[in-house]
């Protein structure tokens, strides 16, 4: 059983950062590998970014590509996002989850999301 919690959500203008944070509960966290997701009002959850159990590998969607970057301290059990160059279509809900095979919109674990508003 794992219990994510995320923060560091808020308000921004267009050009601005914030770094997001989803601690996990238990002692397996490096067991998982971990990713972050988004919900806008109106539109399905989307894939944000993934990281492996060890941090050592990646993904993105080609939206936030070159903009965010997803890291992981696992003494720590904490997974981060750094945003950067943020554009009001990145408002949304973010969501962190958590699976031992890779991270989908079918995960096992998800935390309850920090709003993310990013202002023109």
């Amino acid at each position: 059983q794992v219990q994510l919690v995320e923060s560091g959500g808020g308000l921004v203008q267009a050009g601005g950062s914030l770094r997001l944070s989803c601690a996990a509960s238990g002692r397996t966290f490096s067991s998982y590998a971990m990713g972050w997701f988004r919900q806008a009002p109106g539109k399905e959850r989307e894939f944000v970014a993934a990281t492996s159990r060890s941090g050592g590998t990646t993904y993105y969607s080609d939206s936030v590509k070159g903009r965010f970057t997803i890291s992981r301290d696992n003494a720590k059990n904490t997974v981060y996002l750094q945003m950067n160059d943020l554009k009001p279509e990145d408002t949304a809900l973010y969501y962190c989850a958590a699976d031992q095979y890779g991270v989908s919109r079918s995960s096992d674990y998800w935390g309850q999301g920090t709003q993310v508003t990013v202002s023109s």
